[in-house]
């Protein structure tokens, strides 16, 4: 089976991209801003909060290892699905969450598992759930920033 790829915005990408690099069947991360209004934005402009784009992770996976629902649920994990623009003490529309797909085939996957979570906290996620438009990846200092500041 051939490797496919899934887009996690979690609210501040270094720690979502640690979290998901250690997942078995999870062959590569990267992380970057998604979905949002201009062409190839710096971390600089994406703090502003003007661009529109979501601090993303993209996960190369291998579907025959850990299936997108599994993946899909790990995500569930790691963030506050209530919480609108906010993940902890990150606040703003780049800290917001989603789910980004490139392959219409993922989307009955990621709403199975995007409404088992919705009946399992009893009110509407927070959640971007929507096709992915574009992605350009952060430089290369926040590429496995967890990995070279350990004490991150």
């Amino acid at each position: 089976m051939e490797l496919k790829k899934i887009y996690f915005a979690a609210g501040c990408f270094w720690g979502a991209e640690h979290f998901f690099r250690k997942l078995p069947g999870v062959k590569s991360t990267r992380v970057g801003f998604a979905n949002g209004n201009t062409a190839s934005p710096s971390y600089r402009e994406v703090y502003t909060d003007t661009t529109g784009y979501a601090e993303t992770v993209e996960l190369v996976y291998d579907p025959a290892k850990i299936p997108l629902k599994l993946l899909v649920e790990a995500f569930f994990v790691i963030i506050d699905p209530l919480s609108l623009n906010r993940q902890g003490e990150d606040e703003g529309t780049r800290y917001r969450t989603g789910i980004y797909y490139e392959d219409e085939a993922d989307l009955a996957a990621v709403d199975e598992a995007y409404m088992r979570e919705q009946e399992w906290q009893g009110k509407p996620l927070c959640v971007e759930k929507e096709p992915l438009r574009n992605f350009y990846p952060a430089e290369e200092e926040h590429q496995d920033y967890l990995v070279k500041h350990t004490d991150g």
